[in-house]
């Protein structure tokens, strides 16, 4: 018989808060896992700690947390100067992340899986993410893509003013719990939508910074002594400077800022002045750099966070200001902490949650903030029928202050954000449909009461790829089903490539597509609401040749060479299947097109979407000015090459 969770000390935010007075009683906590059995390292089912500094060829003897000590201890007691409990630190942050995000997702994770050469290979599974506490030698942390690890730092602190920090003292990227959350999130995101590491529009790479930031800001509210600390020295206006809004305190100080390496209330001017954040739609049109882009994301969701949080404690607030709307002077009760601190926690959480089950709501390709809006509203409003605290509409209003738009709208009603049903459908698309919704419901039955991850995976495998028992299910949308012309407009994708015209094109056979993130989905909604779902995004790939800002013509991405002028474009669609209906049905078809039908003389024709135009404008003219150590190091852009993108990221 094994304890439900192992508790493992650490920082809630970093080692620096324990040397201030004022918050080293609240620095120290407790992580709480779901139990796994460890082996030295440590080493779980997601996660492996190698702790290899190559910087001084010494391999660190790896922490055993099953020992005796460890087991009634709650781990190693925090240190700066043990390596063994900066192995404790990140496998416990990593979990507390990953649990989060299964929670909210309502399955199992998978890593990002490493790809197979050759014709019909599928992709190796990846049981675990490496994590590397002592990688290198700067002042700077990073997720591999191709090493499916994520990599710390640690470097010596410069500060501005040593007030704040010891000149010279060394500082570990691998105990700060919001580098740790950061990092973890973009493995973690990686494993959903790998195409996120393609900076196809500017918003694409501030996605994947904003995200991250969003995750380890929001975890800090799941601290219930910090979040009493927070809400007493404030007295309960969470608006005003606090910890819970910054992010990676002792690292910003350390490379010579006056406060945190990022904040969502605000930040210092060069003299060291704390300024408040004001909303600046005009910001959104012309900041381009990934971090700052994505600040502006980060700022609109703790904006809603506030003015949701701020809804539920207008009754205690006015109690204990007897109507006034003003705290007395002095400390807040006890008991008032404590309800404001609940009030807090709960819609924190619930905002975390929005986020995080929002991801299976975007496309799978060139996401943008405004795709990101709609996902939240639509995946919301599945789940909870209830909006009584106006969640959905806090997020609409945040994004609107900031000029965050979904293109092709007319309003911004939540009717008019939710990703629309397919209605009315041809006999022959629903046909069609019929048959796939048979398949799908055989892997349902199949995975219905299956835990282990790699049988999971295992079973995906064989239902997208095939068998000598199972047509797999690209094959079957290749071969066996009647794709219409009506499903294609669905998806934005083409199947039935010898049906249209697409002009001066050198391909020879239909481009191709592939099928990513078949999964099987059940979740519980926050008054108990089940939505059980199959999700799956068709990803489809080409090459064109764009001169002038005009589209010239078509080619194959595959052949050797390319094109004055050629670029490899995506399109996608995230397809999601409704198990809760009478009938299974598609609920939603959250497309990117790589294509535009059009009708004339009565043949139908494809030109490529406006989006492509505008990713060969900012791939050629706005990224490598934007993010040009990024750009020249990597040759990302029309060549897609990324390497370790991260890096270059990470790198400020």
């Amino acid at each position: 018989m094994y304890p439900r969770t192992r508790n493992l000390q650490g920082y809630a935010f970093d080692p620096s808060l324990s040397l201030q007075i004022d918050t080293v009683d609240i620095n120290t906590i407790v992580y709480h896992i779901p139990w796994e059995e460890l082996k030295p390292g440590p080493i779980g089912e997601y996660i492996e700690v190698v702790d290899y500094d190559p910087t001084i060829k010494q391999m660190y003897k790896p922490v055993d947390l099953s020992g005796e000590y460890e087991l009634v201890n709650k781990g190693l007691d925090p240190s700066e100067s043990n390596p063994q409990f900066h192995q404790q630190m990140v496998y416990a942050v990593a979990m507390v992340t990953i649990k989060n995000f299964e929670k909210a997702l309502g399955r199992k994770l998978f890593w990002s899986t490493r790809l197979k050469e050759g014709q019909g290979a599928y992709e190796d599974y990846v049981p675990r993410l490496r994590i590397y506490p002592h990688a290198i030698r700067e002042a700077n942390a990073y997720y591999s893509p191709l090493k499916k690890a994520v990599l710390f730092g640690y470097f010596s602190a410069t500060p501005n003013d040593v007030a704040l920090q010891m000149p010279g003292s060394l500082v570990f990227t691998c105990l700060s719990h919001d580098i740790i959350a950061h990092e973890v999130t973009h493995a973690i995101l990686d494993g959903l939508h790998r195409e996120y590491n393609q900076p196809t529009n500017p918003d694409v790479l501030a996605f994947h910074e904003a995200f991250a930031d969003i995750i380890a800001l929001f975890q800090h509210f799941t601290f219930p002594e910090v979040l009493k600390h927070q809400i007493s020295r404030t007295s309960g206006n969470l608006d005003d400077q606090n910890l819970l809004g910054q992010l990676a305190q002792q690292i910003g100080v350390s490379i010579g800022r006056y406060g945190s390496l990022r904040n969502a209330l605000g930040g210092y001017d060069e003299s060291g002045q704390w300024v408040p954040q004001k909303s600046d739609p005009a910001e959104y049109q012309n900041v381009t750099e990934p971090h700052h882009r994505g600040s502006i994301l980060v700022a609109a969701v703790f904006e809603a966070f506030l003015t949701i949080y701020k809804r539920r404690i207008q009754d205690l607030l006015r109690i204990a200001t007897a109507g006034s709307g003003v705290m007395p002077e002095g400390e807040l009760s006890p008991d008032l902490v404590n309800r404001l601190a609940n009030e807090a926690s709960k819609s924190a959480q619930h905002i975390l949650n929005m986020c995080i089950r929002a991801i299976d709501y975007c496309p799978p390709v060139d996401i943008t903030f405004g795709d990101f809006l709609r996902a939240i509203i639509t995946a919301d409003f599945d789940l909870a029928d209830d909006d009584k605290y106006h969640y959905r509409l806090a997020f609409i209003d945040s994004f609107r202050r900031r000029g965050i738009y979904p293109s092709n709208l007319k309003n911004l009603s939540e009717e008019s954000l939710r990703f629309p049903s397919p209605i009315d459908l041809s006999a022959d698309t629903q046909r069609s449909i019929g048959i796939l919704v048979e398949f799908l419901k055989d892997y349902r039955k199949e995975l219905l009461y299956e835990t282990e991850r790699k049988k999971i995976f295992n079973i995906t495998k064989t239902y997208v790829a095939g068998n000598s028992r199972v047509m797999g299910l690209h094959k079957r949308l290749k071969q066996k089903f009647r794709i219409t012309y009506e499903f294609e407009k669905l998806t934005g994708l083409v199947f039935n490539w010898e049906k249209f015209d697409f002009g001066d094109s050198v391909v020879d056979e239909r481009p191709s597509f592939q099928i990513q993130n078949l999964r099987l989905v059940s979740r519980v909604g926050p008054d108990g609401k089940f939505v059980n779902q199959i999700v799956f995004s068709l990803i489809q790939r080409m090459g064109v040749v764009i001169r002038s800002g005009k589209f010239v013509r078509y080619y194959d991405p595959r052949h050797e060479g390319k094109p004055i002028g050629g670029i490899e474009v995506q399109g996608g669609s995230t397809l999601i299947f409704d198990l809760d209906s009478e009938d299974v049905r598609l609920k939603y078809a959250i497309s990117k097109p790589l294509f535009e039908p059009k009708r004339s003389d009565g043949r139908k024709t494809r030109l490529p979407s406006k989006r492509i135009l505008s990713q060969y404008q900012f791939q050629s003219e706005v990224l490598p000015a934007t993010i040009s150590e990024f750009a020249s190091y990597f040759g990302v852009g029309h060549d897609n090459s990324f390497g370790h993108m991260f890096s270059i990221l990470h790198n400020h």
